[in-house]
């Protein structure tokens, strides 16, 4: 009986994995060990990082709409509050991007949110 190899399989699955380590630096690219525990490694911190990548981006909003608050008098937890009394239904990314690229809109909405507390 002749000797079977599964060379095509073996190199297939080398294949896939060293696609996954394109970008790697130094052994982790292309020896077969390093790059198996390089990109296991990888995989599992960026399934983390995009639950990451939700919360880091709502901080970011959170500290501008805060500055932009400031600025108009306010603070971050007397704007939102004053914002949902008066019933005002913006979230806050649209709110931060407000603060940044149209203060003047914001600082009327900063108004709505300052009637509503008094």
């Amino acid at each position: 009986m002749t000797r079977a190899s599964n060379a095509v399989a073996r190199h297939r699955k080398r294949k896939r994995l060293m696609k996954l380590a394109k970008g790697f630096v130094g052994d982790r690219k292309n020896h077969l060990r390093l790059t198996k525990d390089a990109v296991m490694s990888a995989l599992s911190f960026s399934t983390r990082h995009r639950k990451l990548r939700k919360r880091d981006f709502r901080k970011l909003w959170i500290i501008r709409i805060g500055v932009g608050a400031k600025i108009n008098g306010l603070s971050y937890s007397k704007m939102i509050d004053g914002l949902q009394k008066s019933g005002c239904s913006l979230n806050r990314k649209m709110l931060s991007e407000m603060a940044i690229h149209d203060p003047e809109s914001f600082a009327t909405i900063a108004d709505e949110a300052k009637k509503a507390l008094a």
